[in-house]
């Protein structure tokens, strides 16, 4: 599990295809961030959970298998790729972002990026499939970045970027057009299913609280 709060923004060395996967190799700067980084651990790479396969002094590797690749947009890095970075969540850690799982829902893609004074509104069009997981000021995953969504419209919303949010990850290089992966919130993924199925509201809030006490909050 991750929270969204991005720890460092690595940058791929290397991609090499593997048996209809590929196997990528990460290079990050923030030590401090991932000392300790250990084989088998989970690691997020702009949004998406992966598991350390070998790491060194300032790297790892990761093996992307075809299923994350076609849900994903892993498939588009090259060398020099900038990507956000996020270790696991440990169950004393401050949960600065929301529940984020690393099982990105969809790719999407960016409409518009708007400057308003310090901040920044970008819109992102996203699958009509989707539409029953996201609400305005609902939490929304974007490349593994915890934001909230400012504005919704049918099949599109809007976030709204802090300075320092842009300064930090690779939010500063959205453009228009560039697909980037979404992962809606667990817990109203949980409470539209319950609520799909003719569950009450009652019966879906006490689905989401028990899903809450299972994973320790």
């Amino acid at each position: 599990m991750f929270t969204g709060i991005i720890k460092d923004v690595g940058r791929v060395r290397e991609v090499v295809k593997r048996q209809g996967g590929l196997r990528l190799s990460v290079q990050y700067g923030n030590s401090d961030a991932f000392r300790n980084l250990a084989i088998d651990e989970s690691i997020s790479i702009n949004g998406v959970c992966q598991t350390v396969v070998i790491c060194g002094d300032g790297w790892f590797d990761v093996d992307t298998v075809e299923e994350t690749l076609a849900k994903t947009t892993l498939g588009t890095l090259q060398h020099g790729s900038l990507v956000n970075l996020e270790r696991a969540v440990r169950p004393l850690d401050r949960l600065g972002g929301h529940f984020v799982l690393g099982h990105v829902d969809c790719a999407a893609t960016v409409q518009d990026i708007k400057e308003l004074g310090s901040s920044r509104e970008i819109w992102i069009s996203f699958p009509e499939d989707f539409m029953p997981f996201i609400v305005s000021a609902g939490s929304i995953t974007i490349d593994g970045v915890s934001l909230t969504v400012a504005k919704l419209e049918e099949c599109r919303f809007a976030v709204a970027i802090i300075p320092f949010t842009f300064a930090n990850t690779t939010i500063n290089s959205l453009k228009a057009q560039t697909r980037v992966n979404l992962e809606f919130d667990i817990l109203g993924k949980y409470v539209a299913h319950q609520l799909s199925r003719g569950a009450s509201a009652e019966r879906a809030s006490k689905v989401t609280e028990t899903w809450l006490q299972q994973h320790g909050f």
